[in-house]
């Protein structure tokens, strides 16, 4: 496994990260089975992962219970992450809100303290932004807690080039989090930004909520309310459906030359970027999370990368692909202590 510096932190981490969203079960992902979720992360730290990231929302809290009980005994080898804005309502509740002010913020981390069993987090992140508490408002909270040791380092997801350059005024930033695939290069420009000030990358939907995997034969049809059908439908969906066919081919070659599943190649043209930190890669079961570890032990040539590109420019046509992402929907409402 490979390792990187997150920004400038001091905290080394795994190239391959694991997501914990689809751990969360209910309707975005369907009902997971709590020992197998525990058994997938357990694989993932045997297998040289060291970074798990989860979040409130998923699944309603229920993705940071499993994750802490997955690192019992384990807390002080895995660099845990998680995130705050994007929250509940009130402790067990099963309204979202986004909440970026300060007595917001030392509240939530008090919650996910507790839903995961520990009394530190390695790395807090503004889950989406909040367009109505201004930054330096929630950068106070974080750094707050950072001085009180409550969190090691901070992190957005989500930010554009402005917000972000307006939060490292207010202190510093270590990680960003933005989607990136091949099926979704929109974001190259912020991360770059970031990565010339210092700034790491953790990113999202490295394999495209799966399709990088191959494991589609045909186009599937999701459940209402599946994640997939939201920020991920257009690669379920015509022309994008056709042209991962036929970038898939492509990988495949690459893919039979190092005896490995496509996923990892997908994996490995992101991590070959050199702004990159880390890409997260969902699991479900322990062979899932063993397979995407494998992704670390090795690396693209500079020819198979060359190849993968001029196939990614005659397909999609060249330049950036996807939309910078945007939360809609989301009830904001002033937070008031109990």
């Amino acid at each position: 496994m490979r390792f990187k510096e997150l920004g400038k932190s001091g905290i080394k981490v795994s190239a391959i990260a694991v997501g914990s969203w689809a751990l969360g079960g209910g309707p975005a992902w369907g009902d997971n089975d709590e020992k197998q979720s525990i058994a997938a992360l357990h694989s993932a730290f045997d297998h040289g992962i060291n970074l798990v990231d989860t979040a409130p929302t998923y699944g309603l809290g229920l993705s940071e219970t499993i994750v802490g009980k997955a690192l019992q005994g384990r807390r002080d080898k895995v660099v845990l992450a998680t995130k705050c804005g994007l929250g509940l309502d009130k402790p067990g509740g099963t309204q979202r809100v986004n909440r970026g002010e300060y007595e917001s913020i030392m509240s939530q981390v008090e919650e996910s303290l507790t839903r995961l069993n520990t009394d530190y987090i390695d790395l807090y992140q503004i889950h989406w932004p909040d367009y109505l508490t201004p930054i330096d408002e929630t950068m106070a909270a974080l750094v707050k807690l950072k001085e009180q040791g409550k969190i090691r380092a901070i992190g957005v997801s989500n930010f554009d080039e402005a917000l972000l350059a307006a939060a490292m005024d207010c202190g510093q930033i270590d990680c960003q989090q933005p989607q990136y695939s091949l099926l979704h290069t929109v974001n190259e420009p912020i991360m770059e930004f970031g990565a010339e000030r210092g700034v790491g990358v953790l990113s999202y939907g490295s394999l495209g909520s799966g399709v990088l995997s191959g494991k589609y034969k045909e186009k599937p049809v999701f459940p209402q309310g599946d994640a997939r059908n939201a920020m991920y439908a257009p690669f379920f969906q015509e022309p994008m459906w056709t042209k991962i066919t036929q970038l898939l081919d492509v990988l495949r070659q690459i893919a039979q030359a190092h005896e490995v599943p496509v996923g990892q190649v997908a994996i490995n043209w992101s991590l070959k970027h050199p702004y990159m930190t880390a890409a997260l890669v969902g699991v479900r079961t322990p062979e899932q999370a063993a397979q995407n570890a494998a992704a670390g032990d090795w690396e693209l040539t500079d020819e198979e990368f060359a190849t993968i590109n001029a196939a990614h420019t005659k397909i999609f046509g060249g330049g950036l692909l996807g939309k910078r992402a945007t939360w809609p929907g989301v009830r904001r409402k002033k937070f008031q202590r109990d």
